[in-house]
């Protein structure tokens, strides 16, 4: 099997009316110039294409460089403006705003924040990239969501329930003794 493997044939056909060894020599020297160009562009076009991949891989780490510097999150509007994107805003009406921050780094938004002056309940502008909109209501869904579930889960403390507690016991004995004190004059 391996000698087959390094023994090759070579086909080549020669048009002439009277061929000479002087003849059959020429062919055979025109044939291997001709393999020997084929076999350089083959290695060749390989190595452009090895080249092409590493400059590919050089540009790609690049790539990840200049991203892992970009900042994510949130950060300041001159920060978002220097990104090149178009920016929108949202108005949000409330003081508990990192319950926001939580749900905006878990869908990964890019945003800023900035704080309207002169209004008693505290107003907040959120600036984010435009072509986050999507990615924005789903986030703001979820926080709406959140922070509906504080408002409507809301416990009271502690010191409340033992003063309701309290409260209840002396609203008891107040009755018993009216009570104790109603049977012993009916009798």
């Amino acid at each position: 099997m391996q000698e087959e493997v390094n023994q090759k044939v070579i086909s080549l056909s020669i048009q002439g009316v009277k061929i000479t060894a002087s003849v059959l020599k020429a062919a055979l020297r025109k044939f291997l110039e001709m393999d020997n160009r084929r076999k350089q562009k083959a290695t060749q076009v390989k190595m452009a294409e090895k080249t092409g991949r590493a400059q590919e891989k050089g540009r790609e780490k690049a790539r990840k460089k200049i991203e892992k510097k970009k900042p994510h999150g949130k950060q300041t509007i001159k920060q978002l403006n220097a990104q090149g994107v178009q920016l929108s805003n949202l108005k949000i009406t409330d003081e508990n705003i990192k319950s926001f921050d939580r749900v905006a780094r878990k869908y990964g938004i890019d945003y800023s924040l900035k704080k309207e002056g002169g209004a008693d309940p505290p107003k907040f502008l959120v600036f984010f990239k435009a072509k986050d909109v999507d990615v924005m209501t789903a986030a703001f869904r979820e926080y709406a969501g959140v922070e509906l579930k504080k408002k409507q889960s809301k416990k009271p403390s502690v010191r409340k329930k033992l003063q309701k507690s309290v409260e209840r016991k002396a609203k008891h004995r107040q009755r018993v003794k009216q009570r104790q004190k109603s049977r012993g004059q009916e009798r």
